[in-house]
């Protein structure tokens, strides 16, 4: 018997197929500029817990254009319940605000009873910022908790 070996074509691949692919690969769009966005008129929200103050500037619609706390500003521990690490936290989030957003009036909401309540306020104030509303937003309890069940005789 003979061996019959099967002859299989070789496959070429034309040189211009390859060169057409690779040229008509899409080519991504150039980069638009982005727009400085200006939002004079802003929100000042102010958490201020015995642990930590946080400090939120929003526009009108309540989008967070800048958030800055007292741990984010070096203050560890103990030591971000102070006023004084809550002045340092609404400077550098006043600051940032104008600086990107241009921000000159604000309205300011408080919630919590730490010790960062008066003094973010106060550095507000030194920043040229006009205060439209002060307003104490801080929960109050009302109704309290369920009682404990009555304890058996």
């Amino acid at each position: 018997m003979a061996e019959t070996e099967a002859i299989v074509p070789e496959t070429v691949v034309p040189e211009t197929v390859v060169t057409e692919a690779v040229e008509t690969a899409p080519k991504a769009a150039p980069k638009k500029k982005k727009s400085k966005r200006n939002v004079s008129f802003g929100q000042v929200h102010i958490l201020a817990t015995f642990n930590n103050t946080i400090v939120t500037i929003t526009d009108q619609s309540g989008s967070a254009l800048v958030t800055v706390s007292a741990g984010s500003c070096g203050f560890r521990g103990s030591k971000k319940g102070t006023a004084y690490a809550a002045q340092v936290a609404a400077e550098k989030a006043i600051d940032a605000a104008k600086q990107q957003y241009g921000l000159t009036k604000a309205d300011v909401f408080i919630k919590g009873v730490g010790l960062g309540r008066d003094s973010a306020v106060r550095a507000l104030a030194t920043y040229n910022i006009q205060l439209e509303v002060v307003q104490d937003v801080t929960g109050v309890p009302h109704g309290g908790v369920r009682p404990r069940k009555a304890r058996r005789v």
